[in-house]
């Protein structure tokens, strides 16, 4: 039997502590750059949000920039731009997340800003009235007058799932948007943004005790409020393919996408590592099994590529989740011969395995990426409260490797023969700008 690989494994601090009120944190020392990373995780995404409120977890992160308790509207801005310092958030279908990076002279300052919108934001009429301008605007922009804009993530969804948590539209109708109500913000800050239903990740050049004291001050005042329980969102597997057709008048040419519903990524961590690196054979490189296929040999697309996570991130959601293969082709009749393609390459995979040395080429190639995203301290600082949120244990970053590591062939192989027609669903993009 082969030996597995030795992958190098990154080795951190790592300090845990929960607050009275139920506030998680997490704390990573790190003197090599005199930089501090402040991360807050809310346990609270697209699938979280209310039927007939699509795209309110968005504009709700739009809202949570609109001023706090202490702070008016821009004031969180200044105060970390004046100090060097970047800063943003992004709405995850798990959850959303607001983020600096700063000198590490400005780490209070920092901790303050987070702390202060934990404590109340702003939500006015006004500020409501006019950050759903700006959402409906960069759905405009992102979307509807884009070609591909949102492909495939707002469509395939609604295919693969059937549940509206997993299912709807995550930047939101129009509709739905301009019905959502001061109240409604209100409730949904009080249900999710407690301090019990979130993580504070803190990394960087840091003194422990120091960074735990002020951790306390700024965040401990805060009230404690019981976080909301979590439903499932799981539901069955397909039984059989489904297929819809998307319309985008912008697209030059037609696109496909494929979902296969995977694993869960949490609870059967290494099924779901295992489909990770198929995703890796399947579409990385020029060497992969679909590259060389699809784009060298038949030409029958012009790029194809694979993924889990709505957005391509692995390790970014809990279950339900899917794999994901997309690809852009010229011949708007040639949709049956690539799906045919694609179900003759996983078949190899499942039936004749892998070539030698194509297993360790991909893992650790994917390993190189994600020792990269640990090397600097923002995006390792948001690694670290990602674990700790969705896996349970921020320490997962370091054992990955490892982890990936111990994912033999015969591993990869069974998580091709799970990706079946009978499993998927195809969602057909019709170009309609050479019309």
């Amino acid at each position: 039997m082969p030996r597995s690989p030795k992958l190098p494994a990154p080795t951190f601090d790592i300090i845990h502590h929960t607050l009275d009120n139920g506030l998680r944190v997490v704390v990573s020392p790190d003197r090599s750059a005199p930089v501090i990373g402040v991360a807050v995780l809310y346990d609270v995404g697209i699938r979280s949000e209310p039927e007939g409120r699509t795209g309110f977890a968005h504009l709700f992160e739009h809202l949570m920039f609109q001023g706090s308790a202490n702070l008016e509207k821009l004031e969180h801005f200044r105060y970390v731009q004046s100090s060097g310092g970047t800063f943003n958030g992004s709405t995850h279908f798990d959850y959303t997340n607001y983020f600096e990076a700063m000198p590490s002279n400005a780490l209070e300052r920092g901790l303050f800003l987070e702390a202060d919108r934990m404590l109340s934001p702003r939500i006015t009429q006004e500020n409501l009235a006019n950050q759903l301008a700006v959402v409906k605007e960069e759905i405009r922009v992102n979307v509807m007058n884009r070609p591909y804009g949102g492909f495939p993530w707002l469509v395939l969804p609604g295919v693969l799932f059937d549940t509206f948590a997993n299912s709807h539209n995550g930047y939101g109708g129009f509709e739905d948007l301009e019905s959502a109500t001061v109240d409604d913000a209100r409730d949904f800050f009080a249900r999710y943004y407690a301090p019990a239903n979130a993580v504070l990740a803190v990394g960087g050049d840091l003194d422990v005790d120091e960074t735990l004291a002020l951790v306390e001050k700024h965040f401990g005042p805060i009230r404690k409020r019981r976080a909301p329980k979590r439903p499932s969102f799981a539901e069955p597997p397909l039984t059989a393919e489904r297929r819809a057709a998307h319309e985008d008048q912008h697209a030059p040419i037609p696109a496909v996408a494929l979902g296969y519903r995977v694993p869960d990524p949490v609870g059967s961590l290494d099924e779901h590592l295992a489909n990770v690196l198929l995703t890796e054979v399947l579409t990385d490189g020029d060497a992969s099994r679909l590259q060389q296929r699809l784009v060298q040999r038949d030409h029958l697309v012009t790029d194809i590529g694979a993924y889990i996570g709505e957005f391509g991130d692995p390790f970014d959601e809990r279950d339900p989740t899917a794999l994901t293969i997309t690809a852009h082709y010229p011949d708007a009749g040639s949709l049956d011969k690539i799906l045919r393609a694609i179900d003759e390459e996983l078949a190899r995979v499942a039936d004749e395995g892998l070539a030698a040395g194509e297993l360790d080429r991909v893992r650790t190639r994917l390993v190189s990426v994600l020792l990269r995203e640990l090397d600097a301290v923002l995006s390792r600082t948001l690694n670290l409260a990602k674990f700790e949120l969705i896996y349970g244990r921020a320490e997962l970053i370091a054992e990955l490797p490892g982890r990936l590591a111990a994912v033999d062939e015969a591993a990869v192989r069974r998580a091709a023969s799970a990706i079946r027609p009978d499993r998927r669903a195809v969602v057909e993009l019709v170009a309609g700008a050479g019309r």
